[in-house]
């Protein structure tokens, strides 16, 4: 399955190896991969925690949708898209997105196009505790 939610610990490199040995050996010249994780600041605060929250089947729709769009502009052989949701700490992974193709130039384009699609279109919504306590939800994007 090349779209994947984890509501406990997303282990990304373990993911990347298992889905990697999937592939036809000799079948791809590149792999880009991008990790995101949870930063402990945000918008001058410290941040102590998030939840990550999601609209089940939806989410899973629109990740498949962008993961879609990207085999349509480049010559792609697979694309694994790994999200979390629920509750995240700082430094923990949320989210893993690996492409594989013949050529460098297809990997690194789309593994960002996929990033930058995920970040802007795919639906989440993260309420942060900071660390005076309060929690806010997070309106918008940092820029990549």
């Amino acid at each position: 399955m090349s779209v994947q939610l984890f509501e406990q610990s997303l282990e990304p490199y373990a993911l990347l190896l298992a889905h990697e040995s999937q592939l036809q050996p000799g079948s791809y010249g590149a792999t880009a991969s991008f990790v995101g994780s949870m930063r402990d600041f945000n918008e001058g605060d410290t941040v102590e925690g998030m939840f990550l929250e999601h609209y089940p089947g939806m989410t899973e729709r629109e990740l498949e949708v962008i993961e879609r769009r990207a085999r349509e502009q480049w010559d792609l052989l697979d694309v694994l898209i790994a999200h979390r949701v629920g509750q995240i700490c700082p430094s923990d992974p949320i989210v893993l997105v690996a492409v594989w193709s013949a050529h460098r130039a297809a990997a690194f384009a789309a593994c960002r196009s996929i990033m930058e699609d995920l970040k802007h279109n795919a639906p989440f919504w993260k309420r942060e505790t900071l660390s005076t306590g309060q929690n806010r939800w997070v309106e918008s994007n940092t820029p990549g």
